[in-house]
């Protein structure tokens, strides 16, 4: 795995740190001392600091250098919830606020929509690749393509996956509406009404309101702040219970950021092995890392067609491209005629102007660019959140993705907090919507692929302030 430069001192911070060498508010290394000792650049010095505040491991003062944080924990401390192993039937238990919080529009709904801002969208490439297809092709693009996809797409796709390691054929490859739709699909495919299905928690709530169309019952499995899912809370629920599916979200899981590390990615899939579970595995984020390399999948693991994995470029290149795919493993026949009888062909112009950025250096250009502006606001809140509300909050900090997770204490009066930042014009995911159970209704969830600004730094100081006093 690739190495940074600034790690040969960032790893050595990281480590006193940890056994106590430096303690909360000790003053760090100058950027001129780092270069001198170390012999690296400004910049590399700078990237190094990024990554230690990023951790949240040190606080930055304008001309006056980094200190270890006030206050210093670890941010991916697991969330200490306790999950029943009995199943629960689908039900939301606030409707209301889930509708109320649906409607709210992309462009005022700042910290909770899970949508890439306008001004981070390739709107010229998008656009000035459509107008190319659209020559191109002309009327074609008016006629059904194969229900499955088309050869070309679904060819590049497998390529792609192939360079993170999953063997996944073309032939198998289903181009669906949507990722919503692919997880629908393999969802409806692997279980019947009134089935027993395991789903991670917190779960992002568009994937909880497909279980309760579905009719299944749940048994929710806590992610944890080191390795992501509890795979012993896991094997208890296979054990007793007769579960058809497994879902996860490895790699920056919605809305914690976690990544599951490769250790538990493996006691996940010799689980579900062990007592032939399928796994339904979304990847809707794989491409969005902060670290050195893209992360492999459960897929990766599978040389039976027990996992089914799906993804979609919607979050990566705009909202508006609906265009997703389904890899469902040895379940294709059932997954075929399923999704032939939910839309016999999904958008031409979509399916071709994919397979263009695909076939050029285009979109991956584009996901450099991209990933670098999602670390850095990812960066800005993780920092700003820790350093203005109060210490027995807890903040996760994401490896990747679009959101972070926040847990306040539990003195905090919910309904209060959120007025309170409506009325400040903050709007955040609330926890109670990723779960069937009041497990999270202390916590909340941050979006950031909309547009940072100092204004909205300043909010959420406000909105600290606010919930300190409330607190104390």
């Amino acid at each position: 795995m690739k190495k940074y430069k600034y790690e040969v001192f960032t790893s050595k911070i990281e480590e006193n740190i940890k056994n106590g060498i430096l303690k909360a508010g000790d003053r760090l290394p100058s950027i001129r001392q780092i270069k001198q000792e170390y012999g690296l650049s400004t910049s590399s010095v700078q990237s190094g600091f990024d990554d230690l505040l990023f951790k949240g491991l040190a606080t930055s003062f304008p001309r006056s250098g980094y200190c270890v944080a006030v206050g210093t924990k670890n941010v991916n401390d697991e969330t200490l919830v306790t999950l029943n192993l009995t199943p629960r039937n689908a039900v939301f238990r606030d409707n209301i606020s889930l509708t109320s919080y649906r409607k709210q529009h992309a462009e005022t709904a700042f910290f909770n929509a899970a949508t890439p801002s306008d001004l981070f969208v390739p709107q010229k490439l998008v656009l000035r690749t459509m107008q190319q297809i659209i020559r191109e092709k002309s009327a074609a693009l008016l006629r059904y393509y194969p229900s499955n996809g088309s050869d070309e797409l679904r060819e590049l796709i497998a390529r792609r996956s192939a360079q993170h390691g999953a063997a996944i054929s073309m032939d198998e490859l289903l181009i669906t509406d949507g990722a919503l739709q692919a997880f629908y699909i393999a969802l409806a495919i692997t279980t019947e009404p009134n089935d027993i299905v395991a789903i991670e928690s917190p779960c992002v709530f568009s994937m909880l309101e497909v279980i309760a169309s579905l009719r299944l019952r749940t048994i929710e499995i806590p992610v944890r702040g080191e390795g992501g899912l509890d795979t012993e809370y896991l094997k208890n629920a296979c054990r007793k219970n007769n579960i058809k599916a497994i879902v996860v979200t490895p790699n920056f899981h919605n809305p914690t950021g976690i990544l599951m590390s490769g250790e538990t990615k493996h006691a996940v899939y010799e689980i579900a092995h062990f007592h032939h579970i399928p796994i339904i595995e979304n990847d809707i984020y794989g491409d969005l890392y902060f670290s050195h390399s893209r992360p492999t999948t459960i897929r990766n693991l599978d040389n039976e067609g027990l996992v089914l994995t799906f993804s979609s470029f919607a979050k990566t290149i705009a909202p508006g491209i609906r265009l997703g795919w389904l890899a469902p493993g040895k379940f294709f026949e059932k997954a075929e005629r399923l999704k032939f009888s939910l839309g016999r062909s999904v958008s031409p112009l979509n399916q071709e102007l994919i397979t263009k950025l695909l076939n050029t250096s285009s979109y991956d250009r584009h996901l450099r660019i991209f990933r670098q502006q999602l670390k850095k606001q990812a960066l800005q809140l993780v920092e700003q959140i820790n350093r203005c509300f109060p210490a027995e909050s807890h903040t996760y900090t994401p490896a990747g993705g679009y959101s972070l997770w926040t847990r306040l204490p539990t003195t905090i009066d919910m309904q209060l907090f959120y007025d309170n930042c409506a009325k400040s014009g903050a709007y955040f995911a609330p926890g109670a919507i990723f779960s069937f159970t009041d497990a999270y209704d202390h916590c909340f969830r941050t979006v950031f692929s909309q547009r940072i600004a100092d204004i909205h730094l300043e909010t959420i100081a406000n909105i600290g302030d606010l919930v300190k006093k409330e607190l104390y």
